[in-house]
């Protein structure tokens, strides 16, 4: 476990030696440990990253709160190097108490929390409707402020100026701008924004968030950002000081490994020196 003040002197380190700090999104042992070899300075686990290691498209599957929980033991028993941070659905309508929920992902051992799946990206009619019955956005801006009052390290996902602002004002540690679904890959969203046009979406939340809190670390995801080297271009033309990955870290790269292993080793003819088992066995029975 790590505490908020601990994450927050490993970032501070990270950029003042110039270094880019990366949130690498680990839903499996495996993914994590190797995400934290490569220098991960930390985990998120999402429960939507289940539907990617299914090979499917980013999707919200069953229960998300529940099965963020339980993915925490698979992770931690395998890194303990770096923290971990947990998506939270803080509009989950089973877990009203945000308080108790905060609770119930330290006890799993999450060092810190993200609002995913959020609804900031959902669209205008899918968040006044929700908003509308109490469990919109707000309540992700309430759980990034319980996190703060609890002294627990947060990163919030914001779509907008306006959403950057609320959390900005909540206490979020790093605000993420969230410039949508990542293009790239076999399921990947192919059509949408250029990186120009994230970086100018990039540049609008950034400043909205710094007009409330010009100290407040600011993080990019999604999008046309999917490969290093987009976020180098993000990083030379924004605020950002950081790349949280969730498809560029556990589906494309797996997606690409997998397929080149399976093309090498299918690749590799069969030597004539021996003869195949079955033939030498008809060739005796012919005999």
């Amino acid at each position: 476990m790590f505490d908020r003040p601990e994450i927050l002197a490993k970032i501070t380190a990270q950029v003042e030696a110039g270094k880019a700090v990366l949130a690498a999104a680990s839903s499996c042992g495996l993914v994590a440990k190797c995400a934290a070899l490569g220098g991960a300075d930390m985990l998120v686990v999402y429960s939507t990253g289940l539907s990617r290691l299914m090979g499917l498209p980013t999707s919200r599957i069953g229960d998300s709160n529940a099965r963020t929980l339980e993915l925490a033991a698979d992770i931690r028993n395998v890194v303990s190097s770096v923290p971990v941070i947990g998506g939270v659905e803080a509009w989950d309508p089973l877990r009203l108490d945000l308080d108790d929920l905060l609770d119930k992902f330290w006890a799993a051992g999450f060092s810190g929390v993200i609002n995913y799946p959020t609804i900031s990206t959902m669209g205008e009619k899918w968040r006044e409707r929700r908003g509308r019955v109490g469990l919109g956005f707000e309540r992700e801006v309430e759980m990034i402020a319980a996190a703060r009052k609890k002294n627990i390290f947060s990163l919030a996902y914001v779509a907008s100026p306006h959403d950057a602002k609320a959390m900005a004002t909540a206490g979020a540690d790093c605000i993420v701008p969230h410039v949508g679904a990542t293009r790239g890959g076999l399921v990947g969203h192919e059509e949408g924004q250029s990186i120009e046009e994230a970086i100018r979406r990039i540049n609008d939340i950034n400043a909205a968030a710094q007009a409330v809190r010009p100290d407040v670390t600011l993080l990019c995801h999604g999008g046309a950002i999917a490969e290093p080297q987009d976020t180098s271009e993000v990083y030379r033309s924004t605020g950002c000081v950081g790349f949280v990955g969730a498809s560029s870290i556990e589906r494309i790269p797996i997606e690409r490994a997998v397929k080149a292993a399976a093309e090498e080793f299918k690749a590799v003819p069969l030597t004539r020196e021996r003869q195949h088992p079955l033939q030498n066995l008809h060739r005796g029975t012919n005999e």
